[in-house]
């Protein structure tokens, strides 16, 4: 059962998740649950995204520019507010809310947990600016617990001269930490180091992908697995399927080696074995990647400029 103590304060949000299938309702009980075990004084838990406005997609599969088919499925986007600031803990919490939600369950049948852990402090600041990834998730989420011990602040419409001047303050500085993490990769590889090449190529393309929800959402993602970051930007540009397409053993291969790269790089230097083939194969993915994130990105801030000027 969830519990709503409080709800003066939200009288635009909803409160129900019956509209949901059945099965997706016993998930959300189950990772309210979770939530409420591992993270100490949790004030809020809101359900934001495609399950929250009812546009979610479950096994669509469609076919990429490869002949391959991709399977597209919905995550449950959580937004879990706490009384303070998670610190340290933060990610070591969210892994094993995820782990003990997959427990028991087949692979294919988990669907994904995106998990945002904001204090109510930080939440609040954020709605007051105008802040629209939470402005949107406040306003178009479903609140599946409250303590009914904080009030929210009355969400606030930013304008598009600051979404722009945001947008691209997040574009210069994210997307020039991949350039430079490319320099880097090409640095290390002219040594033969292929290792710290990778580990480079790795932190480049993490960088890339990060990019793409800075500018159109004004939210930066706190993971570092590349599978998750790719899925996350899907959504704002379908042509990075074509980057890793993946519809063959070689090209996951080589994503896994990418994205194993980023721990095992470091510290299991032994065992993780890097070739020059692996680096002269991965680079050109990487040079596509930064191309088509500097087209969308580009694209969004000239949109909003657009919006400036009417």
């Amino acid at each position: 059962m969830f519990y709503w103590k409080n709800l003066r304060n939200f009288v635009d949000m909803k409160t129900s998740i019956d509209f949901l299938p059945e099965s997706v309702q016993r998930d959300l009980h189950q990772l309210v649950a979770l939530i409420r075990e591992e993270i100490q004084d949790v004030a809020m838990i809101i359900l934001f995204g495609s399950y929250a406005k009812n546009t979610f997609v479950r096994h669509d599969v469609t076919e990429d520019y490869g002949g391959g088919l991709i399977e597209f499925n919905s995550d449950y986007d959580i937004l879990v507010v706490s009384k303070k600031r998670l610190g340290k803990s933060e990610g070591n919490l969210e892994t094993r809310i995820r782990d003990r939600f997959a427990e028991g369950k087949e692979e294919n049948e988990v669907t994904k947990v995106q998990l945002v852990s904001e204090s109510i402090s930080k939440l609040n600041n954020a709605l007051s600016e105008g802040r629209y990834f939470y402005v949107d998730a406040v306003n178009d989420g479903v609140l599946l617990y409250d303590t009914g011990e904080y009030e929210l602040a009355t969400p606030q419409a930013l304008n598009y001269s600051k979404i722009n001047e945001l947008a691209q303050e997040y574009y210069d500085e994210r997307f020039s930490d991949g350039l430079d993490f490319m320099k880097g990769a090409n640095f290390y590889y002219k040594d033969q180091n292929y290792q710290k090449s990778i580990f480079l190529l790795h932190q480049a393309t993490e960088n890339f992908t990060k990019t793409i929800p800075l500018v159109y959402a004004l939210y930066g993602h706190k993971e570092h697995d590349l599978k998750f970051l790719l899925d996350k930007c899907k959504g704002y540009s379908q042509e990075l399927v074509r980057v890793f397409p993946r519809d063959t053993a070689e090209e996951k291969r080589l994503f896994e080696l990418l994205r194993r790269a980023y721990l095992e790089a470091r510290y299991n230097k032994k065992n993780f074995i890097v070739t020059k083939e692996d680096i002269d194969a991965l680079t050109p993915k990487i040079e596509q990647l930064k191309q088509v994130v500097e087209k969308v990105c580009h694209d969004r801030i000239a949109y909003y400029d657009s919006q400036i000027k009417q």
